[in-house]
Formats: structure tokens, C-alpha cells, sequence
């Protein structure tokens, strides 16, 4: 593995994870060449465990400020050059162009707080930042969560996700604000041009809003229709858009819920589901296999 292939701390991920299934003796000699090749000599270690938040984080996260967008100058070269991850070759945008897409949104923490980004600077998991595949670095991006109407400001410092679907990969805190803790999540992204800044353009403060709920307002015993049994919830959207870009992730990569996949809307909430099942350990055994395949979380859900 060379570091022309390796680009910033989620493309090691990559490479790492590809790595273990090769047996402890070759993935050790592949973390000691990554050391030595590409990353920083002062880059703390590894985390071993799987990412997460941080065993203690800052009060009143929620509160932290969106970033600020201001001009910092384009460079081609460096982290804007053409790179590779698993084979498929990316191309960075090397001007000040708009970029708007859809997809979906994951988010990165204590697994590589402290370690250097693809820009050189050092990843905040408590900062305002994200991962981009192609964003020119620096920028600065809006991202919209169209479950909740939550919206932040982010300065895109990173690249990533190299996932099929996902567009852009959220520092903790920004997932926080955003509503989308719980997993990968649809969002709506657009990059800040320069033009856009000088005429004043500035975050505004988030309005209030209703937060993403995974349970949709219901308690245990849900009340909306589906059938008898127990349920796996996977998420909860004002918007049946996000609950279709979600409908059509599990279709992919999950086929063996297909039978079993269904929206559920009660005209507050449109509800993804997968069931139902007779027994609550059956229920359980699917959200353990679920997990293995992607990263959501499931709330099991009776109905009566």
C-alpha cells in the first residue's frame, strides 16, 4: 500500500479494515509501513476500538457555534490532487464552483480525534468540520437534515466517506446539532462559494425545531398500524423523502429484509420498520445481524 493511495485518516480506515482479514502478522507489518510511509510521526496511536463518542465530552455541546465561512485560497496539489481509495480514483475540485447533493450523511469521533486530516490540520471531533470526497479543501459547506429542518455550517477539512451513498462524513458535534447520532442519516449538502460569502452570506442561528426521534413520538407500545408483534424501528422522518432514501439503502444493502421492509405513516410520522416478529428474541437476533451490516441502530417497538 503506497501513500499515494492513502488519503487522510478515514482512507487508512479503509486500508485497515481490509487488512483484517489478512491474519495479525500482515496487518501489524501494514500499520508499521502506514507509520512509517504516510502518517505523521506525532500522530497519537490507533484507537483499537471500534469509533464512537469520547468517553467524556464537553457540556452543552449542542450549543457550539456553526462555522464561520471566510475566503481561504485554493491550491491545486496537495490535499486537491487526484487520489485513490480501493481502487476507485477521485478528482477534486480545484475551484471555487457550487456543489449541491443528496445522500446520505455518517460521522466520524474518538477514533481519529487527534490525528492529522487531509489538509494537514488535526481532526476536532468536538469542532464544526466534515469529510468530503471532492470538495476543494478548505471549504465550507451547509448541511440540511430534511427529517428534523436542522441545518449547520460546516468547514470541510477532510475527505471521505468512501462508502457507497454517503456524501459527506460530519465531525461529532456536527452530527450532534444535526440530529444524526444514531447513524447514517439522508441530508441535503451544499458548498458555500466565495461569491456567496462576500455578499454577506453567514450562518444563522438554528432555529427551533422538533428533534429527530427514533421512537417517532411513540413509547413502547406503538399505536400506529403494521400489524401485531414486535418491530424493528429504524427511523422516524417528518419527511418521507428521508424515509424513502432510507427505504431504498436497506433494500440494497440488507436484501434479506426486503420481505419484511415497510413505511408506516400515520400523517406526523413516516416510520421505517422491518417485522414483525413473534418473540422479542427474534426481534433482537435481526437488529444484531442489522448492526453487523450497517451502522444503525434499531429500537425495537411492540405492537399490540
Amino acid at each position: 500500500m503506497s501513500r499515494a493511495t492513502t488519503v487522510g485518516p478515514m482512507a487508512a480506515w479503509v486500508h485497515r479494515r481490509d487488512a483484517t482479514r489478512l491474519g495479525p502478522a500482515l496487518l501489524g507489518f501494514l500499520l508499521l509501513i502506514l507509520l512509517l510511509g504516510g502518517c505523521a510521526s506525532r500522530a497519537p496511536a490507533v484507537w483499537s476500538g471500534r469509533d464512537g463518542a469520547a468517553a467524556q465530552t464537553p457540556a452543552d455541546l449542542e450549543r457550539t457555534p456553526d462555522a464561520v465561512p471566510r475566503i481561504e485560497p485554493l491550491r491545486v496539489g496537495g490535499p486537491n490532487k487526484p487520489y485513490e481509495v480501493r481502487g476507485v480514483r477521485y478528482v477534486p475540485m480545484t475551484e471555487d464552483l457550487p456543489l449541491r447533493e443528496r445522500g446520505l450523511a455518517s460521522w466520524y469521533g474518538r477514533k481519529f480525534h487527534g490525528r492529522p486530516t487531509s489538509n494537514g490540520e488535526t481532526y476536532d471531533m468536538f469542532a464544526m468540520t466534515a469529510a468530503h470526497k471532492t470538495m476543494p479543501l478548505p471549504s465550507y459547506a451547509r448541511v440540511r437534515n430534511p427529517a428534523n429542518g436542522r441545518e449547520i455550517i460546516v468547514r470541510v477539512n477532510d475527505r471521505g466517506p468512501f462508502h457507497e451513498g454517503r456524501v459527506i462524513d460530519l465531525s461529532y458535534t456536527a452530527a450532534l446539532k444535526l440530529g444524526v447520532l444514531g447513524g447514517v442519516a439522508p441530508v441535503e449538502v451544499e458548498r458555500i462559494t466565495f461569491d456567496q460569502i462576500r455578499d454577506g452570506l453567514r450562518p444563522t442561528p438554528n432555529a427551533p425545531t422538533a428533534p429527530f426521534d427514533a421512537t417517532g413520538g411513540s413509547a413502547t407500545d406503538a399505536t400506529d398500524t403494521g400489524g401485531p408483534g414486535f418491530w424493528l424501528q429504524l427511523g422516524a422522518f417528518r419527511d418521507r423523502e428521508g424515509a424513502l432514501q432510507l427505504q431504498r439503502l436497506l433494500l440494497r444493502e440488507t436484501p434479506w429484509l426486503a420481505d419484511q421492509l415497510t413505511l408506516q405513516d400515520d400523517g406526523q410520522w413516516v416510520r421505517v420498520r422491518v417485522g414483525p416478529w413473534a418473540r422479542r428474541d427474534e426481534a433482537d437476533a435481526a437488529a444484531a445481524r442489522l448492526a453487523d451490516a450497517l451502522p444503525l441502530q434499531a429500537l425495537v417497538v411492540r405492537v399490540p
